[in-house]
């Protein structure tokens, strides 16, 4: 009964078509909303700084945040994937600015201090550990424009 056969096939494929359409539509949807929402908040703190006719380090550092995860946000676009090292550069320009929050207001140092100090310290560690993986061990899958898995057999199953 190849007919059956044929028929399941061509209906697999549809359902894939569909299914990848509205997978992608909520992708790009998503990634839409978080760069609008990361755009909508720079502008707002920027605002903010010119209102108040001055900007701290504090605040400098928060518009270093909008635009890591605007790039976060153009990168994923871009190629489908998400660098865990934007992720790690993030928490530390945050630790970073909450540290020098903490310092600028004058607040007698206490274990809070070597807390944040190591908090920075074990991200930046991470970062060299995913970098040096990455060198290691490249990957070996290819990913294609259309999501599609290039060089490995799995895309032929």
């Amino acid at each position: 009964m190849k007919w059956v056969d044929d028929s399941r096939k061509r209906m697999h494929k549809g359902a894939n078509s569909i299914g990848n359409l509205f997978v992608e539509g909520f992708h790009y949807l998503g990634l839409f909303a978080i760069g609008a929402a990361t755009a909508w908040a720079s502008v707002a703190a920027f605002l903010g700084m010119v209102e108040k006719g001055s900007a701290s380090v504090d605040d400098i550092l928060l518009l270093f945040i909008y635009l890591e995860l605007g790039a976060m946000v153009g990168i994923y676009f871009k190629t489908n994937h998400l660098p865990i090292r934007f992720l790690l550069y993030i928490a530390i320009t945050a630790l970073t600015r909450y540290l020098i929050g903490d310092v600028s207001h004058h607040k007698a140092p206490d274990i809070g201090l070597l807390y944040l100090c190591g908090g920075i310290f074990f991200l930046a560690l991470s970062v060299l550990a995913v970098r040096f993986a990455s060198y290691k061990f490249p990957s070996s899958k290819a990913i294609d424009s259309t999501g599609e898995v290039v060089g490995d057999n799995y895309s032929e199953r």
